[in-house]
């Protein structure tokens, strides 16, 4: 059957798409200080190619960075924005975990010591949860970039390296840089960030949207951002203000 010329098209938008993470769609509330030094570290990578820039060797304390936190802190969120970026300005970047292989690992190393005089970037996801291999890759990975001239390394965990079931040396070199505890948004803070985001867009949304959302979707914020663009989109197809009924009949269309 032909789809009927009267629904929006914007209902084939995948509603379980994130959208690509970046710095700019984090919500910063807790982590300011953390923020800000990113969005230095990203500087510096679009003006890596002027000359007095790039010479400028990098402390150890600003290209060793350590996050810990909860899960829904935005971890995840901010290393795979970081290896986005770098990649999009043509640094070597990459983004390991648990998951990846010995040869990933491998390669990783063997890049960032052939190009230990350009920019690059490594970040290691979980490291709590780390093979042994893994963990003696990272170690060297550590002596390695702390030589190097103009490469960061960034790694996440649950909790502090002081409660890591990890190998003592490696907890030392995750001291070497800075620190940072991330925190994750409160309920009434994603209600907060939700509404402004409403109103940047010049949206007017009922009082019990952004409570329900947080109820029956899901509860991390680039998905909620995706949604709101979507409930936006299908508002202005439609022709009806942003209601709890026009949120519902649109998931419905999804389904």
């Amino acid at each position: 059957m032909s789809q009927s010329p009267s629904l929006p098209r914007q209902i084939a938008l995948d509603l379980g798409h994130t959208p690509k993470p970046t710095l700019d769609n984090f919500i910063a509330t807790g982590n300011e200080n953390l923020m800000a030094v990113l969005k230095d570290i990203q500087r510096t990578w679009q003006g890596s190619k002027d000359e007095s820039t790039f010479n400028a060797a990098l402390n150890t304390d600003t290209k060793m960075i350590h996050l810990w936190g909860p899960s829904g802190s935005g971890r995840t969120h901010l290393l795979s924005a970081l290896q986005l970026q770098a990649s999009e300005l043509g640094i070597n970047a990459y983004l390991l975990n648990h998951d990846s292989s010995m040869d990933e690992w491998r390669a990783c190393a063997d890049a960032l010591t052939e190009n230990n005089q350009a920019p690059g970037l490594l970040c290691v996801d979980d490291i709590d949860h780390l093979s042994e291999f893994a963990q003696g890759a990272l170690f060297r990975l550590h002596n390695l970039i702390r030589e190097a001239s103009h490469q960061h390394l960034i790694t996440s965990s649950l909790a502090p390296s002081s409660n890591l079931q990890i190998r003592e040396d490696l907890k030392t070199r995750l001291v070497w840089g800075l620190v940072f505890q991330m925190h994750a948004l409160s309920d009434s803070e994603k209600l907060q960030a939700l509404q402004q985001a409403a109103t940047e867009r010049g949206l007017q949304i009922s009082n019990e949207v952004a409570p329900w959302l947080l109820k029956h979707f899901h509860r991390d914020m680039p998905s909620l951002m995706s949604l709101l663009e979507a409930l936006d989109n299908y508002s202005l197809e439609t022709k009806r203000a942003i209601t709890l009924p026009l949120l519902k009949e649109m998931l419905a269309q999804k389904n």
